[in-house]
């Protein structure tokens, strides 16, 4: 297989340009200043507005660390929240560990449209933030714009690069196709029907380069053991397949449960939903099925961060949470860079999780096999091929 760099920054200008031109301004935003001395914890689950954290003392080495009691990190998340149990929640948890780990001060606001990314981003600049995540590629336009504009703040975005001659926004990318590919030869060696599944809630390169990764470690698990097990929901050649689609296609649930219902009516026992937390309705209907259908999470690790753990044999990680951290700390300790961050195998930035309840179903040689592959990925023995890699 011939691997390829092709960058995630393929968007088009039409929809770059709708993402600014339908901003709305969000609720108003409060902030607490370092001297206060109110501290409000992070709630569970975030509203549609802002909400400010400040430090505890008893996690924090801000009674001791002036430059960190006076700096505030932000974040701007995508659709879904920050309690979506995959993707901005992950990155959120990083967010998090900085304030509790360094003594910083944190500030968020949740999108819920497009039409708020200018504005949320704008609202958290107001807010006096050091450094500004925004959670997703969508972002890409509200936050470039930004950054040019307000060259004395730190931005850094999620699953994007970054930004041709703005040296104060730092790109997170992850390489997902790698652990993707992992998750597929192991889908195909756990299948009992010899058909496996897969679907997006939207055709988001972010989306479409685990199914890329899905379908040729599918592949060659039948190149290996001379197989012939099945994917469906996603036709790589022609780089289409199941999607929910729709108004909210990373939040529909039901849509979620219907599209995964549909590839367990075509035989699918294994599904790999990328979709957000419209995902969940993948693990309700494996749940459904009475132990005959499993599922596969992707960004977080499923069994711990939803409720349908028994029913998830393994999860691909992104270390979104690693990632936003280390920006933070770079930031506050006055060394960021523009130099996009690439999380690949190799680094540990993407991961295959544990296998949990389902460890002692994962055959020994199929563990072994996993193990070697891992390491033909890095050693680049194996090159994987996605026009969504970074």
């Amino acid at each position: 297989m011939k691997k390829s760099l092709t960058s995630v920054l393929a968007i088009t200008a039409a929809s770059a340009l709708a993402l600014i031109g339908c901003a709305e301004a969000p609720s108003t935003t409060t902030t607490t200043p370092a001297t206060s001395d109110t501290t409000a914890a992070a709630p569970e689950t975030t509203p549609a507005g802002t909400e400010t954290t400040t430090a505890g003392a008893e996690t924090t080495p801000a009674e001791t660390n002036a430059a960190a009691a006076d700096y505030t990190a932000c974040m701007v998340s995508d659709a879904g929240g920050f309690d979506d149990k995959s993707f901005n929640e992950t990155a959120h948890n990083g967010m998090m560990r900085a304030k509790d780990e360094l003594g910083i001060q944190t500030n968020q606001i949740e999108s819920n449209a497009e039409g708020e990314y200018a504005g949320n981003v704008q609202a958290m600049i107001d807010a006096n933030c050091n450094i500004v995540i925004t959670v997703g590629f969508a972002l890409a336009t509200a936050t470039e714009a930004a950054a040019k504009q307000n060259p004395d703040v730190d931005f850094a975005i999620v699953d994007f690069g970054s930004f041709e001659g703005v040296d104060n926004a730092k790109g997170l990318l992850f390489n997902a196709a790698e652990p993707s590919f992992l998750a597929g030869y192991l889908a195909a060696g756990m299948s009992e029907t010899g058909t496996v599944g897969t679907f997006g809630g939207a055709k988001y390169p972010t989306v479409t380069i685990f199914m890329d990764g899905f379908h040729q470690g599918v592949q060659y698990y039948n190149e290996q053991k001379g197989a012939s097990v099945q994917l469906i929901g996603w036709d790589e050649a022609a780089q289409d397949g199941q999607f929910i689609g729709g108004n909210n296609p990373f939040g529909d649930i039901p849509g979620g449960k219907n599209t995964a219902s549909t590839l367990i009516a075509q035989g699918a026992d294994i599904i790999l939903p990328v979709a957000g937390p419209a995902g969940l309705g993948a693990l309700q209907a494996a749940q459904e099925s009475g132990g005959k259908v499993k599922g596969i999470w992707v960004d977080s690790d499923g069994f711990e961060s939803t409720e349908y753990g028994e029913h998830i044999i393994t999860s691909v990680e992104k270390g979104m949470d690693v990632a936003v951290f280390e920006a933070i700390q770079a930031s506050l300790d006055g060394n960021f860079d523009s130099e996009p961050y690439v999380g690949t195998l190799e680094n540990g930035g993407v991961s295959l999780s544990e296998f949990h309840d389902f460890d002692a179903e994962v055959p020994e040689e199929l563990k072994s096999e996993l193990e070697q592959i891992k390491a033909d990925i890095v050693a680049g023995t194996i090159e994987i091929t996605s026009p969504s890699q970074p």
